[in-house]
């Protein structure tokens, strides 16, 4: 059965393992990010002749939205995973505060709305990158009002929100979907949709 079309019956019931996965992914990203924090302001400085440019590695904090959304398939689990995140980000320590929380949630609404634009009946690669893209665009608009207001022209406020649309679409949204289905691949998704599918369609092959 395809990850494009199948959903599980009462989408919007939660089961613990649901939260739970939910939960545990945003604590595993969240502190993928802290790692990711500290190499990303080193190497901020190789965008310096183009800043706007920085918007092509920042697809990595959108991931666990689209993981997420993937696995969990419930309304609400890109937005939980991405505030889980966020959360641990915060608490560990990274330059950008409070405002980490702010940017988790914009980022998980964006997947959020990809996913209920088609229901959540589909979970493939070109709903994971709208979501991934959503989620820059989203993303990258929140921050010219906190980060570069004022210091950015028109035309590099648009070329970084379109460089962060891009990375959400390459990084997270289709990075996402190999993700978890490599994770279906090792049989660690066997109490989710998309783990079944994959073995399903590993039978059908056999």
């Amino acid at each position: 059965m395809s990850t494009t079309l199948t959903r599980s019956r009462g989408t919007a019931h939660w089961r613990t393992v649901d939260l739970v996965t939910a939960a545990v992914l945003g604590v595993a990203f969240g502190v993928v990010f802290w790692g990711w924090d500290v190499l990303y302001l080193a190497i901020e400085p190789l965008f310096a002749a183009l800043p706007p440019l920085k918007g092509l590695v920042a697809g990595v904090w959108l991931l666990p939205a689209v993981v997420a959304a993937l696995v969990v398939r419930r309304p609400g689990a890109a937005l939980l995973a991405e505030m889980v995140a966020a959360t641990v980000e915060a608490l560990l320590g990274n330059y950008w505060g409070i405002t980490t929380l702010v940017s988790g949630a914009i980022q998980g609404v964006g997947v959020e709305i990809a996913v209920a634009l088609f229901a959540w009946r589909r979970f493939g690669p070109p709903v994971a990158v709208l979501g991934g893209i959503l989620a820059g665009v989203l993303e990258g608009l929140f921050e010219q009002f906190y980060r570069y207001d004022g210091t950015w022209d028109l035309g590099w406020r648009l070329f970084y929100v379109g460089t962060f649309a891009v990375s959400g679409a390459v990084v997270a949204g289709f990075g996402g979907w190999l993700l978890v289905r490599g994770l279906a691949r090792s049989g660690a998704l066997g109490a989710f949709a998309a783990g079944r599918e994959h073995h399903g369609r590993a039978r059908d092959r056999g």
